[in-house]
């Protein structure tokens, strides 16, 4: 997941990149409101963490022309306005959420994890790794611009593994994600995906890391 942290306090956005990158989110930070727009004309993130108190403008009017520019990430406000107008005028102008300094890092994190399992749902996601794309709508997987066809357990696989890339992840939370809770999973059935993935992606890409589970490389050397 692409996140862009737009703040200009340096120790605050210091804390913020820190914390949402050992969470494992590839993260962008800009300091002032025309550095945003250029971030948000020329990337496609998730979710933004937006100030609204930004140097050469404004994180409303940010926000404004974002949405106006048909721009669909979760907008998560991080400010000290606490007034209930200012949070009002905030969700009116486009936010999905807002949440008022200081907070606790581990609320921010719910929250984020709350907006991004909601536009997945809603709006479904393009993931982007490493010259995979993922379409969580359409269902199209495309590597290096060609389209792979995957089965549907396959899919499920490789999208658990894209929303965190970089991390290694069980086979036990791998088995939750494709099958459901009652269902019988034969012992060596990830195994086999896993394979099947490769196959189709390249077998550097997926890494196993032994007794632990797996994990997609964040550069594939040649």
């Amino acid at each position: 997941m692409k996140l862009l942290v737009i703040e200009d306090d340096l120790m605050i956005g210091e804390s913020l990149v820190e914390g949402l990158q050992q969470e494992k989110y590839q993260v962008d930070w800009v300091t002032d409101g025309l550095a945003a727009e250029v971030a948000l004309a020329s990337n496609d993130y998730q979710l933004v963490l937006l100030d609204l108190g930004l140097p050469k403008k404004q994180g409303l009017d940010v926000l404004t022309k974002y949405r106006q520019s048909k721009g669909s990430a979760a907008i998560l406000i991080v400010t000290a306005r606490d007034a209930t107008f200012d949070r009002i005028k905030g969700l009116d102008t486009g936010a999905d959420d807002y949440l008022v300094k200081p907070f606790d890092l581990d609320e921010l994190y719910a929250r984020i994890r709350a907006l991004l399992r909601r536009c997945h749902i809603e709006q479904g996601l393009v993931l982007k790794h490493c010259g995979l794309q993922l379409n969580t709508s359409t269902h199209e997987v495309f590597f290096n611009g060609e389209e792979i066809h995957l089965s549907l357990n396959e899919f499920n696989l490789l999208l658990a593994l894209l929303e965190t890339p970089g991390k290694v992840i069980s086979k036990a939370k791998l088995e939750e994600k494709i099958y459901g809770e009652y269902e019988d999973i034969e012992s060596n059935t990830i195994e086999v995906y896993i394979h099947m993935l490769r196959k189709k992606v390249g077998a550097e890409f997926i890494k196993n890391v032994r007794g632990v589970g797996y994990k997609l490389m964040n550069a594939i050397q040649t």
